[in-house]
This record gives C-alpha cells, structure tokens and sequence, in this order.
C-alpha cells in the first residue's frame, strides 16, 4: 500500500551493478576478480592464468540461470558474481532463441523484442542476489567500434558494448555504472616540415577506466566518481567511498 507510513530512507550506498568493457586483454577480468570473495560465471574461456572460484563453463542460456539460482537457494560466502562475458552470453541466449522459434518469427526485429525478455530474466535474478544477498555484481563485456547518429552533430564512431542494442541498452540502463577501460592516450604533435603537423596517439602503458561518456566510448555512473581512475577493483572502491 502506498501512503505516508509506506514512506523509507535510503541508508546508503547497496552493493554495486558495474558492467565495464573494453577492448581484448586489458584487464576486465582481472578486475572483477579483484572484487571481495567474487564467483565467476563464465560464457567464454577467458580466465587464463587467475585462480578464482567459478562454475563449470556455461554452454547454454540455462547453465546461466543455474549458476544464478544457485547462489541464491545455496548458503555460501560469495560477496561479488561475475559474468565473464556478456557477449558470449548474448550468443547463448541467440542460440536458445533460434532453437525454439523459426525465422520468420524473429524477422522484422521480434528477435531483439524476445532477446530482451531473456536479458530481463538474468538481470531480474541478478537482482535478487544484490536485493537479497547483499552480492556485487560485475559484468564483462567487450567493446567494439560503431557509428553513433547524433541529432546534433554529424555522425561519428565510438566504443560501445558489444551486445545486441536493444540487449544493451536494457542492461546498462539496469548497471549503476558503465565503465569504459583502454589504455591512457597522449596526443603528441610533429612538425613534418612544410608548416605542417601530424597529431599522433601514443600510449603511456597505464590502463584507465572511464566513467563518465564521452564522444569517443559510452560510459555513466551514479556514484560521481571521478572522469577516470586505474583500472583496478581497489581503485574503484577507494573512490567509491570517498
């Protein structure tokens, strides 16, 4: 019932829904295992040489809804899941899909309308574990490069996850934060004679996360974390409590 005696105070900050995502071998994983006690959920075989807990490699959409139904019917110590990737989760899901229904009932985009509805069911029961088990969630993605129609300036390309868009924006809109990482970038001018200069990208290295969007990546949080820190768990943490 909605009245006045319905009415509560947040109390703080609940355990955080990230899904960060980047180009290959930056560090995603090795963030999300930073995280406090966490549990994987893999989709791909991408933990290379990490000791972390995780189940079996999940092969199919319902080996995903089992690992998530398991860590909220079983009593354990897990504090962080994490899905590793949501990319090739997305191929499970499409899998699954064209299992059970013919072409013609996924043309003219009804594919991405029952896709979502898939997405909905894993972000529902990732809900419950952050409602109910006070669990972080962490989710890895990876990037790619896709034109952006702005209604305000001409078209331009830009990092963004790689997931389906219906798919992806359904998710992020679900994260408390979406986090772009790549490696930090110096723009250094040459002179190459002729009163000409040539602006060349040179990386120092340091592996950043990014937090608030930009033309070139999509990126939000509702922490007011600073534009960008080291792409490590500790980092966010530390900026989170501040």
């Amino acid at each position: 019932m909605f009245n006045l005696n319905s009415i509560k105070r947040s109390t703080g900050i609940a355990a955080p829904r990230v899904m960060i995502y980047g180009p290959h071998g930056l560090g995603k994983t090795t963030f999300g295992a930073g995280a406090p006690n966490p549990i994987f959920i893999l989709t791909e075989d991408g933990l290379g040489r990490l000791e972390v807990e995780h189940f079996p490699l999940a092969v199919a959409y319902n080996d995903v809804i089992g690992a998530i139904s398991a860590l909220y019917s079983e009593d354990h110590n897990f504090q962080t899941v994490v899905i590793d990737s949501l990319d090739w989760l997305d191929n499970l899901i499409w899998s699954d899909i064209h299992s059970k229904h013919d072409e013609k009932a996924l043309a003219y985009g009804k594919g991405a309308v029952i896709a979502a509805e898939y997405w909905r069911g894993i972000l529902e029961g990732l809900s419950a574990l952050r409602d109910e088990k006070s669990m972080a969630i962490v989710l890895i993605a990876h990037s790619e490069i896709k034109r952006f129609d702005s209604p305000e300036v001409e078209p331009y390309e830009r990092y963004q996850p790689k997931l389906q868009a219906r798919s992806s924006a359904l998710v992020q809109e679900w994260c408390d934060a979406v986090f772009f990482c790549n490696y930090k970038t110096i723009v250094k001018k040459e002179d190459v004679g002729f009163n000409r200069e040539v602006s060349r990208g040179i990386t120092t290295g340091e592996r950043l996360i990014y937090t608030t969007e930009k033309p070139a990546y999509l990126a939000k949080n509702r922490y007011a974390l600073p534009e960008n820190m080291p792409l490590t768990w500790d980092a966010f943490a530390t900026a989170l409590t501040n």
